[in-house]
């Protein structure tokens, strides 16, 4: 593939990143708006309901993940990618015009499903990127990611205030345009003899993940990332409470907080990935990346000023070179045929993070700031995340020293 159209399929899959996050942050500031109106309940009944919402939409992701990596695998990356970006058009236009709770149930449900397309996107970069530069552009694939949930709740909360229907509108006509242009500008990146049979076995989760224990030590690195993603769960989940126990801060103080992070981590992936894994390699930039992680989450324990969290969160921010590179070192030890299913196995374990994630994080949360505790800690959900990732740390360290260790040592 020569580099105009490298770049224009590489532009595609970034914007098809990009919209699948913000199409799934752009309507969380109008869902208990729109599910009062739907149903009739209460705020506090609607925002049970939105957790619902949202875990049907992470339950499908998990499920269909490996589906779509090992579909992409059989026919090819281009109409998976392709038909997801529609389906996903499609159905959020059907979920603004939504008469009854129940529908929206069902769109939310087909939207996990087409916005499951990590691994086709993933294993198309994989795909087209020489292995030294894979580090790189998958930090340009975070990066969309984290821009995504920066744009995403502001333009939903902006746009939401003309009408609660209008950002499903709104993330569906972006799925579309982003179609319109991969119809042109995406070729197919697997050449037919690379693909192989499509199988149910691989296309589970649980099977997608055993099937990569005859790479090597492949499924102790995914697993390594499973935790990673965790632990790093408690910013999503737990951050306002947070924020709002310990500094009594405003919704528009933990928005801005919210997005300074996010431009941080944006930054980081597409300037510093590609320089630090040069210097340093995959691993060296794992190990850097996650030792971050972990210094912020002890950070957020400790801190007992306001202000301090934006230096935290700039410092913090280097965690981001942590999945871009390890991301990058799991593909080279996989065959080019079997990238998708590696992908698919990644997603779902990304998907399975965000389901038990926030239950375990914010239940911490909640139990060390009760009422009836004597002296609160609004930090226990930081401590309980980087006792995660610290154990993340270990392991991959363990895994890296046995394979650097040489034949015969003890």
């Amino acid at each position: 593939m020569d580099q105009r159209r490298t770049r224009r399929a590489l532009a595609f899959v970034l914007f098809a990143m990009l919209i699948d996050t913000i199409g799934f942050a752009i309507v969380l500031p109008v869902l208990p708006d729109y599910l009062m109106a739907l149903s009739g309940v209460s705020k506090s009944v609607a925002t049970a309901q939105a957790g619902w919402l949202l875990f049907t939409f992470a339950a499908l992701q998990f499920v269909c993940g490996p589906i779509l990596g090992n579909l992409s695998d059989r026919f090819g990356r281009r109409p998976i990618l392709l038909g997801s970006m529609a389906a996903f058009g499609v159905n959020y236009i059907l979920m603004a015009m939504a008469p009854t709770l129940a529908w929206l149930f069902v769109g939310r449900a087909i939207a996990g499903v087409a916005g499951a397309i990590y691994a086709p996107a993933n294993a198309y970069v994989a795909d087209i990127t020489e292995p030294k530069e894979r580090a790189r552009r998958f930090g340009y694939v975070g990066a969309a990611f984290g821009l995504g949930f920066i744009l995403g709740p502001a333009l939903g909360g902006l746009i939401g205030q003309l009408d609660p229907r209008a950002p499903f509108y709104a993330a569906g006509v972006l799925a579309l345009a982003n179609f319109a242009f991969g119809w042109f500008a995406l070729p197919e990146s697997l050449a037919p003899e690379l693909r192989r049979p499509f199988d149910w076995r691989r296309a589970n989760p649980l099977s997608a993940l055993m099937a990569l224990r005859r790479f090597g030590n492949v499924l102790p690195l995914v697993f390594v990332a499973f935790l990673y993603i965790l632990g790093f769960q408690v910013y999503p989940a737990t951050w306002t409470f947070y924020a709002s126990l310990k500094f009594d801060w405003s919704p528009l103080l933990i928005g801005a907080a919210l997005a300074v992070s996010g431009l941080f981590m944006a930054l980081v992936q597409t300037l510093l990935v590609g320089r630090v894994v040069g210097r340093v390699g995959e691993r060296g930039a794992v190990i850097i990346g996650m030792s971050f992680a972990i210094m912020g989450m002890i950070a957020y324990v400790f801190i007992d000023h306001g202000w301090m969290v934006f230096v935290v969160s700039a410092l913090a921010s280097l965690h981001a070179l942590t999945g871009p590179s390890l991301n990058a070192l799991v593909t080279t030890r996989v065959p080019a045929d079997q990238q998708g299913a590696l992908q698919g196995a990644m997603a779902s374990l990304n998907a399975l993070g965000a389901i038990i994630g926030p239950l375990v994080l914010t239940q911490a949360l909640s139990a060390a700031t009760a009422e009836t505790i004597a002296r609160p800690f609004p930090g226990a959900a930081f401590a309980l995340a980087a006792v995660i990732c610290a154990g993340a740390l270990m392991i991959f360290l363990s895994i890296e020293r046995r394979r650097s260790a040489p034949l015969g040592a003890a």
